[in-house]
This record gives C-alpha cells, structure tokens and sequence, in this order.
C-alpha cells in the first residue's frame, strides 16, 4: 500500500529578533538544514525529485523562489528543483502535506518539504508595503461588515493580535490565565533544553547552538507590567504572543518502499493531513475544525492522540483548542510552545513537526497530532503515526 513516510528531520536553532542569527540570509539558513538533513539522513542530494519551501514575506532577501536558491547555496546538483508556497504561518506545514501527495501519487520519490524565516532582515508585514492598494482587496472588505466589535468594513483590521483579543473575550479567558499560560510555557521550555529533548534535532549555526527565546527570568508580576498594544482593555501582550524569530527547519518524505532500498529507517508515517478554513477575522480558531476533520478521517479519538503541538501565535489560540477538544492540557506542547522557543513564521510548521517527532521517539507515542493557526483564518492539522 502506497504511504509517505518522514526519514529525517532537522532544525537551526531558533533565533531571538536581533539575535544570533541576524547576521545569516535566509537563503543560507535555509541551505543549512538541506546540507545537515542530507548528512544526517544519508541520501543523496541527487535522488530528490523536488524542494518544498514554505515562506511567508516573499521579498528582499526572501524574494525570487527562496526555495530554489536554498537548493543551489547547499551546493546541491542544480537538476534539484525548488518551490516556495504560503499559506502564512501553516508555509512549511504545508509544504510537508503537498510532499507527501506527491509521494502518494507516485509524482515523486524523495521530496525535502521545510521553511524559513528571517525576521530580523525580512521584517513581518514587509511583503505589504508596495503596490498601489492594500492586501484583501475591496471586495474581501465589503464582505465583512458589522463583524463583531466593528462599525464596518473599513474597521476591520484583519490582525491576529485582535483576533487573539476577540477569542480570549469570547472564551473568557482573563490577563492573569494568559499570563499563566506564557509563565508555562517558557518553564517547560527550559526544562526541556536542560534536559537535552532539542539537542537531536538542531543544528546549531555558529555561533548560536540553542534556542534564544526562552526567559528563565520571567514571572507573573514581570509579564503583568506588559503593555496590551491590541486593545486599551485587552488581554494580550507581547508576554502571551509568539516572539518575532529567524530560523529554518526541513524534513525529508518518501515511501517505505524506496526507503527500504536506499537503507533509509522511516521515523513516522503521516497518517493524516487537512487543512481548513474558518472566520477570516477572528483568525485563529481554524485549528479547532482542523483538529476534528483529522480526527475523523484518520477514526481516531482525541484520547488516541499522545502529543499535540499546538502553535502558540497567541495564548488564546492553545486555551481555546483545549477548551473546544477537551484534550488532555498535559499533552499539549510538552516542550514548550512559541510563546517560549519563536515562531519563524514561514519555517515554523516545519520546526514543530520536527519536535513533534522528537517527543514521539523519545517516549514511544504512537500518534501525535500538529495543528496551526494561520492568516486569513485556516490552519493545517497534521496526523503522525511513529515507525
């Protein structure tokens, strides 16, 4: 029977905004994890039949198929082609679920699918700046009028950070939860780095070898005196939202068939992948279908599942999935979220696939399941069932 199955996966470190990492292009971020996942894998650049590269500011640096000139900078045989997609902070989840159709067509043999993003020299909203309009178009922003909290049209803001604003109101959720939620999320972050669960799936990029974002200092009362910039009123502060990042991650998927001949060990099957939609202006709470549409074509049950990666773009976002799933919270981002770690936006679907396998190794869990809000109200939700 015809599968796609994952048989490497790598990521860089993740970098703080200004960090470590500002001084590398993203295309040769990029290149770093395609030379590390071929060494560490052991196939031959040669046998892949496509690059998917998932990215979100596709300009400057990130510009002219990022993908391509990741896959020349490796040095890698220039008969390797390379695409770049987005489907906003889902990119390189994405890019994961077309490799695995191309395996299952038969279109392909070995497809490398990952992403990147280079937030410090790309910043976020830069791909909106040129052009005579503004994004969405007229005729997106006469639909949405009288959208809850807006007087028209013109008022709607299409902005995640007031999306978040809009479900931990819906949800009820209060400052002091979400500030939990962020205290958390760095505390499981940090002890995951001390506990060494990154060290297998990073290559470190001189001179920066662990994650960046993780604040050991912070508390309740630090994460309290933070502004909400959302709203007058709100909720959400730059405490309890994913942190600005650079960083590269990239996972190579084939058939256990050709991987058996090339003396490849499968480390999961994807089992399951779906993507959705949902309400384009609250924006975030399309992992909540997402989940149940994967769920119910995989004929699993929510208590099937062992881990779960749940971005964190905002606090809210993983509140409200537990809150609609009544999933276990303890299995949710054991590691951290990226709250804690960044969230590389168009490297990011990659970079939680790619822990997500490190968790299901590392504890012999069957099934994880990986789900992602992204622009425009959709998300991606990956099923992974271990070798």
């Amino acid at each position: 029977m015809a599968d796609a199955v994952i048989v490497g996966a790598v990521r860089t470190p993740v970098g703080r905004r200004g960090g470590g990492l500002a001084g590398s292009h993203p295309v040769d971020l990029s290149a770093h994890v395609l030379r590390a996942l071929a060494s560490r894998t052991g196939f031959d650049p040669a046998d892949v039949d496509d690059v998917i590269w998932g990215c979100v500011s596709q300009v400057g640096e990130q510009a002219w198929n990022v993908g391509r000139s990741a896959v020349l900078a490796a040095g890698w045989p220039e008969t390797v082609p390379g695409t770049t997609v987005d489907r906003q902070c889902g990119s390189s989840q994405q890019a994961v679920h077309m490799a695995a159709a191309a395996v299952l067509s038969g279109q392909a043999d070995l497809v490398v699918a990952g992403g990147v993003e280079a937030m410090t020299r790309v910043p976020m909203g830069a791909a909106s700046g040129n052009g005579p309009g503004l994004p969405f178009g007229p005729r997106v922003r006469q639909r949405y009028t009288g959208v809850e909290g807006f007087a028209d049209s013109a008022t709607v803001p299409f902005n995640q950070g007031v999306g978040a604003e809009i479900i931990a109101a819906r949800w009820g959720f209060s400052r002091t939860q979400l500030d939990e939620y962020a205290l958390a999320s760095h505390a499981k972050a940090a002890a995951a780095q001390d506990a060494g669960g990154f060290d297998a799936e990073i290559v470190p990029v001189d001179p920066v070898k662990q994650d960046e974002g993780i604040r050991r200092d912070t508390s309740l009362d630090k994460l309290g005196e933070l502004k909400t910039p959302f709203k007058p009123d709100g909720v959400v502060t730059a405490g309890s939202a994913s942190q600005i990042s650079d960083g590269a991650a990239a996972l190579a998927v084939t058939s256990s068939e050709w991987a058996a001949r090339h003396g490849l060990a499968p480390l999961a099957r994807i089992h399951t992948a779906v993507v959705t939609g949902d309400d384009p202006v609250v924006m975030l709470t399309a992992p909540i279908p997402a989940t149940a549409r994967a769920l119910r074509r995989a004929g699993l049950d929510i208590a099937d599942i062992g881990v779960f990666e749940v971005n964190e773009a905002f606090a809210p976002v993983p509140l409200a999935w537990l809150a609609e799933t009544g999933a276990d919270p303890a299995r949710l981002n054991p590691r951290g979220g990226a709250i804690a770690l960044g969230h590389p936006l168009g490297g990011s679907g990659a970079r939680l696939m790619t822990t997500l396998l490190g968790q299901m190794r590392d504890r012999g869990i069957r099934y994880g399941l990986q789900t992602m809000c992204e622009g425009g109200g959709m998300a991606n939700a990956t099923i992974l069932e271990l070798s």
